[in-house]
C-alpha cells in the first residue's frame, strides 16, 4: 500500500469518527430531553434543543474547517513524499558508506576465508590495473610449484627481452641467473617487471603463452571482467584491464590456496646479489606496500601504479583471525590509495566477527552394503567457517552432524555421505530447519547456513 493511500485511509477514518460523534452527541442530548418530566419539557426543551443546535452548528462548522485544512495539506504534501523527496533514513545512511568512505572511484573490501564482500563502491567498473596484474602472475608460479613442475632453488635465466623491461624493475642483467625464490620476492616487494617477464619466459617458454595461461586462470576463477596483455602490467593497451571485485577474487584466491606468498609479501626491506660479467653486487628490495610498516596486521599484498591505471593497492590484513582485502583502483596519488585501504581496513574490522569450527568432531565409519568392505571411512570437504558483519555474538553456536546410516555399494570417491549443521541460538522455542530456512515460533535470529560443511567417503 502506497504511502498516500495510508495517509488517506487515516484521515477518513478519522472524519468518520467525527461525524459519528456529533450525531451521538446530539441523540443523547434529545433523549435527555425527551426522559425528563412533562412540565420541564413543556416548558424548557425548546429553548434547550434550540441552544444545543446552535452549538452543534457551530462544532459542524469548526469540525468541517479542520478536517478541509487537513484534507488539503495531505493532498499538498503526499504527491512529495510519494515522489521520493524525502528518503528513508535508512536509504540516506546506506548511500553514505557506500560513498563516503573512500575517496578513488572504485575500492571493494572483502573477508578472505568466506569471501563476503563487507563494502563496495563502483567495484564492477574495468580499469587498468598497472603492477596488480602480477597477482595472477604470482598465483601461476605457486600453481607450477604446486604441481611440481616448479621448484623453488630452481635457476632461471635473465632473457634480453626480460631485461628490456622498464617502469618498476630489480635491473636484471642479460644472461643472470637468479632462483625462483629469489625471483619472487622481486617480484612481490619491489614490483620488478624484469623479474616477471623472466619468470614467465621460464615456465611457458614466453611471455606470450603466459598470459594466455593467466587469461584461462582468470576465468576459472570467475573473474568476468578481466583480460590480461602482459604478466607485469606495463603495458598500455586498453584490452588490458580488470575490475576491483577481480582482483579481490584473485587476491583472495593466492592467499588462501597459497599462504606462503604472505611470508614473502610482509617483508620490508631484504638485499639480493646480482652476479653478472661485470661482478657481483648486493641490490636492495624495498617493499612498495607502505602499510606494511604503518598499518597494524598488514601483510601484503601488490602496488600498482601507470598514468593511465594511476594508483592502485590490494593489501592485505590479519587481526583476531579474520583476514581482509581492501582493493584501491584509480586513486589519484599514492597517499589516496593507502588511506582508502586504511579506511575500508577500519570498517571492516570494526564490523566482522568471524566463527571457524576450530574443534571438529570425529567422524565415525560408515557401513557399506553389499560390499567387500563393510565400512568405509569418512572426511569432512571443508571447515567450517561464518562470517557476521552485523556485530551481534556468534560465539553461542550449535551443532548437529548428521550422516547416512549405510551407503550401498558400489562406492565412490568422494561420494556425498552427509552434512555438518550449524546454528545459532538467541534464547529458547523451536529449531529452525537450515535446510528449508524456516523458523518456528521462538528466540532463534536466524541460521549460520543451510548445508554448511559436507562429508564425503574416503578411501
Amino acid at each position: 500500500m502506497s504511502t498516500e493511500n495510508r495517509i488517506f485511509m487515516v484521515f477518513s477514518a478519522f472524519y468518520l469518527i467525527m461525524i459519528r460523534y456529533r450525531i451521538g452527541l446530539r441523540c443523547i442530548i434529545l433523549l435527555d430531553c425527551y426522559i425528563m418530566n412533562k412540565e420541564v419539557v413543556l416548558e424548557r426543551a425548546p429553548a434547550a434543543c434550540r441552544y444545543i443546535d446552535r452549538r452543534e452548528n457551530m462544532r459542524k462548522k469548526w469540525i468541517s474547517i479542520i478536517c478541509a485544512v487537513i484534507i488539503m495539506v495531505c493532498t499538498i504534501i503526499t504527491p512529495a513524499y510519494a515522489a521520493g523527496i524525502f528518503l528513508p533514513e535508512e536509504s540516506n545512511t546506506k548511500q553514505a558508506e557506500s560513498t563516503d568512505l573512500i575517496e578513488a572511484p572504485s575500492g571493494i573490501l572483502m573477508e578472505a576465508q568466506t569471501g563476503t564482500v563487507v563494502y563496495q563502491k563502483d567495484a564492477d567498473t574495468r580499469r587498468s590495473p598497472a603492477s596488480i596484474t602480477k597477482i595472477m602472475t604470482l598465483i601461476l608460479i605457486f600453481d607450477a610449484l604446486d604441481k611440481g613442475s616448479l621448484k623453488m632453488d630452481d635457476t632461471v635465466t635473465t632473457s634480453a627481452h626480460a631485461k628490456s623491461m622498464g617502469g618498476s624493475q630489480v635491473f636484471l642483467e642479460e644472461g643472470e641467473i637468479q632462483t625462483v625464490e629469489t625471483l619472487i620476492k622481486c617480484i612481490v616487494i619491489a614490483s620488478g617487471n624484469d623479474a616477471s617477464v623472466a619468470m614467465a619466459e621460464h615456465i611457458c617458454g614466453s611471455e606470450q603463452e603466459f598470459v594466455r595461461h593467466m587469461n584461462e586462470r582468470a576465468e576459472g576463477l570467475g573473474m568476468k571482467n578481466t583480460h590480461f596483455e602482459d604478466c607485469c602490467g606495463l603495458t598500455e593497451s586498453p584490452d588490458h584491464y580488470t575490475t576491483a571485485r577481480d582482483i579481490a577474487i584473485m587476491s583472495r584466491e593466492l592467499i588462501t590456496k597459497y599462504p606462503k606468498i604472505l611470508e614473502y609479501s610482509s617483508i620490508w626491506m631484504e638485499n639480493i646479489t646480482h652476479v653478472t660479467r661485470q661482478g657481483t653486487k648486493e641490490f636492495g628490495l624495498t617493499n612498495t606496500n607502505k602499510l606494511i610498516r604503518s598499518y597494524e596486521g598488514c601483510v601484503g599484498l601488490k602496488t600498482g601504479s601507470t598514468s593511465i591505471a594511476k594508483y592502485c593497492l590490494s593489501a592485505v590484513a590479519k587481526r583476531n583471525d579474520i583476514t581482509l582485502i581492501a582493493v584501491v583502483m584509480a586513486a589519484p596519488d599514492y597517499k589516496v590509495r593507502f588511506k582508502d585501504a586504511a579506511s575500508m581496513l577500519n570498517y571492516g574490522f570494526s564490523k566482522c566477527s568471524l566463527y571457524i569450527d576450530k574443534k571438529m568432531e570425529a567422524l565415525p565409519e560408515i557401513p557399506v552394503r553389499n560390499g567387500k568392505k563393510k565400512t568405509v571411512s569418512l572426511v569432512y570437504e571443508e571447515q567450517f567457517h561464518y562470517l557476521d558483519t552485523t556485530g551481534q555474538n556468534i560465539g553461542n553456536v550449535k551443532r548437529k552432524l548428521r550422516i547416512h546410516r549405510e551407503v550401498k555399494a558400489p562406492v565412490k570417491k568422494n561420494t556425498l555421505a552427509g552434512d555438518d549443521l550449524f546454528r545459532r541460538w538467541e534464547g529458547t522455542g523451536k529449531s529452525a530447519d537450515p535446510l528449508r530456512g524456516k523458523c518456528g515460533k521462538s528466540h532463534i535470529s536466524d541460521c549460520l547456513k543451510n548445508v554448511v560443511t559436507e562429508i564425503v567417503i574416503r578411501y
